[in-house]
């Protein structure tokens, strides 16, 4: 027995480390997990379980090569974060400070970092599901899948979220992975726990930010002066509150020339899980991002506002 607890805390502790991007700190402990099975004649279905490590093993091997082989410059070093996180904390509150550093690192390509920071927020009861949300969207951004579907799976089994909270996290990750053509049933917490999805009144005004609805993506309607208009898609990269983030390709040349601070853009469809719904938006901030797998590229906030 103190065999196979010790096999299941290396599993943990992997996962935890993989997680947080600490990627040779998570192999060294699958690798260990590994040796223990295979020296343990107790234990059932070795060659499974084996296997299934394996596989642990080589998604790391690969998201490393897909790292090493971008054309990216590398992560930036912790002074720099820091710097970032402190730069974009505007809130007089530790942990809003907090949220508001680690969603500028995400916006600035650091996922690594952020995801970190992320987690640290989830020992909050008031910040856990935002929190676990832009973990998850962490993942998304790196195209990491399987790690966001992952990432839940662990939270169901370790009994963090109460599970109303654990509910609209599955719901959150079962829509965004549909939006994005990757339709999932993902494991519920308890059989009797039922999601809250709270109807909303959809005018932006009378919501208060903290209770904004989540926005999977939006389609932007640009009038040119002959009164045509260009309609544009993206997926919503971050949200906070009723501010939403969007990565602009550094190919749209025109698009980032136009889509200047200050600019309203006053034809905007939001897609939610539980609502379409239109509105306006004010270009608040626009980034280059200069490292990461995203350098390049643009982060545009859009401050949602009243029609």
């Amino acid at each position: 027995m103190e065999i196979k607890n010790r096999i299941k805390s290396l599993l943990q502790e992997a996962e935890i480390y993989r997680s947080q991007g600490l990627f040779d700190e998570s192999k060294k402990r699958y690798n260990n997990a590994a040796e223990l099975i295979q020296k343990n004649e107790q234990i059932k279905n070795k060659k499974d379980l084996i296997d299934s490590i394996s596989k642990k093993i080589h998604s790391i091997d690969d998201l490393i090569e897909k790292i090493n082989k971008s054309p990216s410059s590398p992560q930036m070093s912790s002074k720099v974060q820091d710097v970032i996180k402190n730069k974009f904390a505007f809130s007089d509150d530790k942990d809003e400070a907090a949220l508001e550093g680690a969603i500028a690192l995400a916006k600035f390509g650091q996922f690594e970092g952020a995801i970190k920071e992320f987690n640290e927020l989830l020992k909050k009861d008031a910040f856990r599901i935002v929190a676990a949300k832009n973990i998850i969207r962490c993942h998304l951004a790196l195209n990491l899948t399987e790690d966001a579907i992952r990432q839940y799976e662990q939270w169901l089994k370790s009994g963090l979220f109460p599970a109303e909270d654990l509910g609209k996290v599955r719901f959150f990750l079962e829509n965004v992975l549909e939006k994005k053509g990757h339709p999932v049933t993902l494991p519920h917490g308890e059989e009797h726990a039922e999601e809250n999805i709270e109807e909303y009144d959809f005018e932006p005004s009378q919501m208060a930010e903290d209770e904004f609805l989540d926005i999977s993506s939006v389609t932007i309607t640009l009038n040119d002066a002959s009164g045509g208009g260009k309609i544009i898609e993206f997926d919503v990269s971050f949200q906070s509150g009723n501010v939403i983030s969007l990565l602009i390709s550094d190919k749209e040349k025109e698009l980032i020339e136009n889509l200047k601070v200050g600019v309203t853009l006053n034809d905007i469809q939001f897609y939610s899980p539980i609502a379409i719904f239109k509105g306006k938006g004010i270009v608040s901030a626009k980034t280059k991002i200069e490292s990461g797998p995203k350098r390049g590229d643009y982060s545009l906030d859009i401050k949602i506002v009243s029609k």
